[in-house]
């Protein structure tokens, strides 16, 4: 970036108490990938034992490193495990030379970490169509691994930072049959944010005893209740990809287990909301809830054209009650509709119902909602009993200045 940018408004005061989870060591370091005076690589190390599950981006276009962690999946293993992630350049669009950089990366960290190959999982986040110097990267192994700390995530998440105005990072901590069980994670992303299955980069880590099966089912669940839940620009990323790794240590098997399913949950859904308070250019947090659809899948589709369309955002970034944009969106949507049914609220103001502006509406009222950070946007369709619940960011000319200005 040729500045740095401002802190989002929305940000969250600090980042999070974070609690070291048995089994799990990291360190960042300054490669030089392509930014200057700052760590953009960071190395997660995992006990042996670990079980790794993820989901990934299905962009048709997804990067050299997705395309290889998504092959590396699989079954339990008692060998360790190591992620390492790097910023500034995303190794996408680079065809059969990507590939070589994610062998050439993965096989230098194997053999300096002692772990299989196959258990060596990357990411990189930043500009399109460049060429990766893993050179560079590759030059700062040994440092990594000489510097691994149990307490060290906190500057791992600012090492993958790119457009990110802060770091994010959510932790929670369960106890089962009388034993603490942790969970930590941290997440980049501000732009390219329309995730399919996956998010742009998030890496949780736990000491909990799970095979590799029931936590690979786990984690599809929660996504699709969380990071699939949320937008900032309609734009999914070609390197989208949430990693998840659970160590074992604690000794709590937490197969089938619903406590623990809730605390993941809960981080996961921590740090969805931190990647949209974070939308590039945002000033507005925003809920949609959707209810009255045919089918939750309906009620998905209808959230989703709302989220995304540029009117909606742009009203509410100017604090234009425009509920006229909402009724445009769900037109458009694809899914099932009818006009005459339809009902919307902006926060506690009843806007319109069954299929026309209510009588007693003011729109002071409903004006005064906009003014807010936190905007609510309520839509009953009157059709079935579908729902669903996303989450977005107004969209302000900030998004423009930082967009314009990310390859200097």
């Amino acid at each position: 970036m040729a500045k740095p940018l401002p802190v989002s408004p929305l940000a969250p005061a600090q980042f999070p108490e974070m609690p070291v989870i048995n089994g799990v060591t990291f360190a960042s370091a300054e490669a030089g990938v392509r930014y200057a005076g700052r760590k953009d690589v960071m190395l997660a190390l995992l006990a042996p034992g670990s079980a790794v599950a993820g989901v990934f981006t299905r962009s048709a276009t997804r990067s050299a490193p997705v395309l290889d962690c998504q092959e590396k999946l699989g079954g339990d293993s008692d060998a360790g495990a190591a992620i390492l992630v790097n910023a500034g350049n995303s190794n996408a669009f680079t065809g059969k030379r990507g590939e070589a950089s994610v062998s050439a990366i993965t096989r230098a960290l194997a053999e300096a970490a002692g772990v299989p190959q196959a258990r060596v999982f990357t990411s990189s986040t930043g500009v399109i169509g460049e060429p990766l110097p893993h050179e560079r990267i590759i030059d700062v192994i040994d440092r990594l691994i000489a510097a691994q700390e149990a307490g060290a995530i906190p500057d791992a998440a600012r090492a993958i930072m790119t457009t990110d105005t802060y770091p994010k990072g959510a932790a929670r901590t369960v106890e089962i049959a009388g034993t603490p069980v942790q969970i930590a994670g941290i997440a980049k992303g501000s732009g390219m944010i329309a995730p399919d299955m996956a998010t742009m980069l998030v890496y949780i880590f736990t000491d909990a005893v799970c095979a590799q099966p029931k936590l690979q089912a786990m984690l599809g669940r929660l996504t699709d209740l969380t990071f699939n839940c949320i937008t900032v620009d309609s734009d999914t990323s070609t390197s989208d990809t949430l990693l998840l790794g659970a160590t074992g240590k604690s000794g709590v098997d937490v197969a089938d287990n619903a406590a623990f399913e809730e605390a993941l949950f809960e981080v996961m859904m921590d740090l969805a909301h931190q990647v949209v308070r974070d939308g590039e250019g945002a000033t507005k947090f925003v809920q949609i809830d959707v209810t009255g659809a045919a089918s939750d899948a309906e009620a998905h589709t209808h959230a989703m054209a709302i989220a995304n369309s540029p009117l909606v955002k742009t009203a509410i970034a100017g604090e234009d009650a425009n509920w006229g944009r909402v009724v445009m969106a769900i037109g458009k949507s694809g899914a099932q509709a009818d006009r005459d049914r339809i009902t919307i609220r902006f926060g506690e103001t009843l806007v319109a119902e069954n299929g026309w502006v209510h009588p007693d509406y003011k729109e002071a009222d409903a004006a005064a909602h906009m003014r807010g950070e936190h905007i609510a946007i309520a839509v009953d369709l009157g059709i079935g009993a579908g729902k669903k619940r996303v989450w977005t960011c107004d969209l302000t000319h900030g998004y423009i200045d930082i967009n314009a200005d990310y390859r200097s």
